[in-house]
């Protein structure tokens, strides 16, 4: 162990740690500032924001300052590293970095997104001077006309950080930002003809400490400070990007990467960034119902669930066999309960998981411009779009030594072998083809729980509208195995209904939903799944071994 001593307070730092002095002092609870600095990308101490004092402690218990300020994004520490981070010639100096960075920087804070979560705001208010001294006019520099599908740049607003430049250069690897001109005429701009349209362009918005760079898909569309955040999981491909939702009035207006080194790191892409949308399609189902003979009839949720748990029963006193399609975009904890219910109706129904959708191959990053990977890989976009494909296989294998294939249960209903079978959905981008809709034609009782309409809706005798993974809680496995939690941010469509209440109501479980209790069940009862009652799975997730590969539907 090291011992370091920032502001006159010793931390102590692991042997194996590399931290500079900014990363030291946020151990031992100090902050120094910094614009260009960020923990993934490259240190180019240019910003100068977070200079300090740095010596060094002798054996005999001096201290020997270096003479003037360092920078503390590029300065490592170890044993014996005194750090000064709140001496008058500091302050002085973040005062100064500060006067220049606002020397021609526009006050458009009422128009600014940034607003409410801007370094430049913040280290105005903390470390700088409580006004300007310039009296000549500011250099103003114009917009750029367009730099990307998704990304707009306020060109009289960027301090030069330069953090943009160099994530398209180290991370994405597709380098169409660059820093043009010199002096007070240096600004940022796109390499001609190559606009920022790679996968991962959302995150130098996020990257960007100031106004300069903004999303065209929230500009103008809320007050950050109106917002409120809930922790969850992307749901657009296996990786499962730790995510914070950001809701105003039960409307989804941005996600956001939440660092998780055990998930994706800092970053996500664009896909999942924006493919929430769905949450708020007018298409959602809304209508819980029963059709018979073509005819539609609306019935309560509670008259619903009743009829649902006859018809099922019913079906169970045949000869005939019941079956269930546990999809790949439903919780941990939903596919246990639908397992349960199943097997308490008939302890012989057929459980399968749905399709996993699979598209192309997985996309590595950083890529050069021929599109070859480039190591060490800093991100990965997987080809298996469905987020909980690992976690769904566990609770189905615990149920059946040998579970049944997607398309041997198509087959097998098809054929009459089922005489009532119970769907579930959750794919946005569609779980079921028309051809296969068909297999559930002649089934006597078929439930489908779903959010959105798909082929098999004419074939349903019982629809259970149900929520997108904003509206419901619950755990999520990626592809690593790692088991993270989605939280609820918003409250789903009139008539529809979380599918963990469904689920609950249906299995005649008493009380609310409880998801850490029903955690605790499954934990007990399946080996894989033990960790879930894991406190950290709260925060970070918790690794639960490696995954089944995935026996895909590749589109």
């Amino acid at each position: 162990m090291a011992t370091v001593t920032i502001n006159g307070k010793d931390v102590e730092i692991g042997s194996n740690e590399r931290l500079n002095c900014i990363q030291a002092a946020s151990k031992a609870g100090v902050e120094i500032p910094a614009y260009c600095w960020h923990p993934a990308l490259s240190v180019v101490a240019s910003c100068r924001m977070c200079l300090v004092e740095v010596g060094d402690k002798k054996p005999d218990g001096t201290v020997a300052m270096q003479p003037k300020l360092v920078p503390g994004c590029q300065t490592p520490v170890k044993d014996g590293t005194v750090i000064i981070a709140d001496s008058q010639k500091v302050k002085d100096a973040r005062k100064a970095t500060l006067e220049y960075l606002l020397l021609n920087h526009p006050l458009d804070c009422p128009t600014c997104d940034q607003a409410g979560e801007c370094y430049l705001q913040d280290y105005s208010f903390d470390y700088g001077r409580g006004y300007s001294r310039l009296n000549e006019p500011k250099n103003i520099k114009p917009d750029k006309d367009y730099i990307g599908d998704q990304i707009t740049l306020f060109t009289d607003r960027c301090i030069m950080c330069t953090r943009c430049v160099r994530f398209t250069r180290e991370v994405s690897g597709s380098a169409e930002l660059q820093v043009v001109s010199r002096g007070s005429h240096e600004e940022i701009d796109i390499f001609p003809g190559h606009p920022v349209n790679n996968p991962l362009a959302g995150n130098v918005v996020d990257l960007c400490p100031v106004g300069a760079l903004c999303s065209k898909d929230f500009l103008y569309q809320q007050r950050v400070w109106w917002l409120k955040s809930t922790n969850s999981v992307c749901q657009g491909c296996s990786t499962g990007c730790s995510v914070t939702v950001d809701q105003n009035e039960d409307r989804v207006y941005r996600l956001k990467p939440r660092h998780n080194e055990l998930a994706q790191g800092h970053f996500m892409c664009d896909e999942g960034r924006f493919g929430w949308k769905y949450t708020h399609s007018e298409q959602r189902l809304t209508a819980p119902q029963t059709r018979s003979n073509g005819h539609a009839a609306p019935l309560s949720w509670e008259d619903l669930l009743v009829s649902v748990r006859s018809a099922l029963q019913k079906a169970a006193s045949g000869k005939q066999s019941l079956a269930a399609v546990l999809s790949p975009w439903m919780t941990v904890e939903e596919a246990w309960m639908l397992a349960v219910f199943m097997r308490s109706i008939s302890p012989q129904a057929v459980l399968a998981v749905g399709p996993v959708r699979v598209e192309g191959s997985d996309q590595h990053f950083p890529q050069d411009l021929r599109g070859n990977v480039v190591e060490p890989v800093k991100f990965t976009i997987r080809a298996e779009k469905c987020p909980n494909r690992a976690g769904v296989q566990a609770v189905v294998a615990h149920f059946m030594n040998d579970p049944m294939p997607y398309e041997e249960l198509l087959r097998l209903a098809s054929s009459g072998k089922f005489s009532a079978v119970y769907l579930t959905g959750g794919d946005p981008q569609g779980w079921i083809s028309e051809l296969q809709a068909e297999a559930f034609s002649d089934v006597e009782t078929v439930v489908l729980q779903d959010c959105l309409p798909s082929p098999v809706l004419q074939h349903a005798t019982h629809i259970l509208p149900s929520a997108t993974f904003v509206e419901r809680d619950g755990t999520v496995v990626n592809h690593r195995g790692l088991a993270q939690l989605i939280r609820r941010a918003v409250r789903g469509p009139d008539g529809s209904r979380p599918d963990s209440r469904i689920l609950w109501e249906l299995s005649g479980r008493s009380g609310l939903f409880q998801a850490e209790a029903l955690r605790a069940e499954i934990a007990a009862a399946i080996p894989a799944l033990t960790n879930l009652t894991d406190p950290a799975i709260r925060t970070t997730g918790v690794l639960l071994g490696a995954p089944q590969p995935a026996a895909a539907q590749t589109t």
